[in-house]
């Protein structure tokens, strides 16, 4: 696995390289899909770029892209999310990410989150820890936050309109000690570094939230859905510090945050 995290960090250099010199270009191509959200040519690009990779360094693995879908098959499968937030990528926002995870045998081994408008990358390999740093540095060790009463918690959630119950959410937030809208992937790797203490996002793919999992997990969190199930494929996510994390999944329930 450290040869595969390896690969994963230079195949994140190398869409970094190509979604760097996209970005607040005037001349970008950006077209709708069909479920209405924007992507770009670096979207493409990037995935393009990542696949070729795989398939000259790991050409038995398989495949699972947002923008170009799934190609192989076997029980190694790299999931790749070539810019999570294009909506701000569009916009010049330097909130975005290259999201990179090798899954094998249906646990994601590895994960790489690379942000470099931000100047900032997140990794991991499962029962190695996570790390954080500048995009090609050594990095240094992050862990969760200690903070284990939720009126004394920091969260973060996505788009308060896709939520199905922002009555649940709205309830919370007057609960806790700070509430932001990060959004999308930084919300999660905040929850990883102890910057925050829970983060929400109420609509995911399995390629926006496969290698965010194995980063928190490793730097001491909890990873799961908004019924408090450890699973990729439920259409939404919580991460959290461990410690509040059954007072957040109460609330979103309706059961109310609960006991400290």
């Amino acid at each position: 696995m450290a040869l595969d995290l390896e690969l994963a960090l230079s195949a994140c250099d190398l869409a970094d390289r190509l979604t760097l010199s996209a970005f607040r270009r005037p001349t970008l191509a950006v077209e709708t899909k069909l479920d209405l959200s924007p992507v770009t040519e670096a979207d493409k690009g990037a995935e393009l770029a990542i696949r070729q990779l795989i398939a000259r360094e790991r050409p038995a693995d398989a495949v699972l892209g947002e923008e170009m879908g799934t190609t192989g098959h076997g029980d190694r499968r790299w999931v790749v999310d070539p810019i999570d937030g294009t909506v701000q990528f569009v916009h010049g926002i330097p909130v975005w990410a290259t999201l990179l995870a090798l899954e094998v045998g249906g646990v994601v081994e590895v994960g790489v989150v690379s942000a470099p408008a931000l100047g900032r990358r997140w990794w991991a390999r499962r029962g190695h820890g996570a790390y954080a740093g500048d995009p090609g540095d050594v990095g240094e060790r992050i862990s969760v936050s200690r903070v284990a009463d939720i009126a004394q918690a920091s969260i973060s959630c996505g788009c308060i309109g896709d939520f199905p119950f922002p009555e649940r959410l709205v309830e919370l937030a007057l609960k806790v000690k700070h509430d932001r809208g990060f959004g999308d992937f930084w919300q999660h790797m905040l929850v990883a570094e102890g910057a925050c203490d829970a983060a929400l996002d109420p609509i995911d793919s399995f390629w926006d939230i496969a290698a965010l999992q194995v980063i928190v997990e490793e730097a001491g969190g909890k990873f799961t859905d908004f019924a408090g199930q450890r699973r990729l494929d439920g259409g939404n996510a919580v991460s959290s510090n461990g410690l509040v994390h059954d007072q957040v999944i109460a609330a979103l329930s309706g059961a109310g945050p609960g006991p400290s």
